[in-house]
């Protein structure tokens, strides 16, 4: 069979990822404090901003196993192939 092919994800690239979502949703949530509006206005743009915010985590959860699963399906493929051409033996006369 073939080996798998890992992906890599260095540890600067995870730390990136995260402080960049922090930094972002902080520099909103600070845009929301000193907006210059009515409370209610600012709690109706921050219950919109939390709604982003987990629909992108779900959004991102449904890709990564869409992705997983054809990763899945493919190994499993590819192992059936690699078991046919293994098994096979082009100098085989059937009598």
């Amino acid at each position: 069979m073939t080996k798998p092919i890992q992906p890599t994800q260095t540890t600067a690239f995870y730390v990136q990822a995260v402080l960049s979502f922090a930094v972002s949703l902080a520099s909103v949530v600070v845009a929301l404090v000193y907006l210059p509006v009515e409370g209610w206005i600012r709690a109706f743009l921050g219950l919109g901003l939390l709604y982003v915010v987990t629909s992108t985590v779900t959004l991102c959860k449904v890709v990564r196993d869409r992705q997983e699963l054809s990763e899945v399906s493919n190994r499993v493929d590819q192992a059936r192939l690699d078991k046919l051409l293994a098994e096979h033996d082009p100098f085989k006369v059937d009598a």
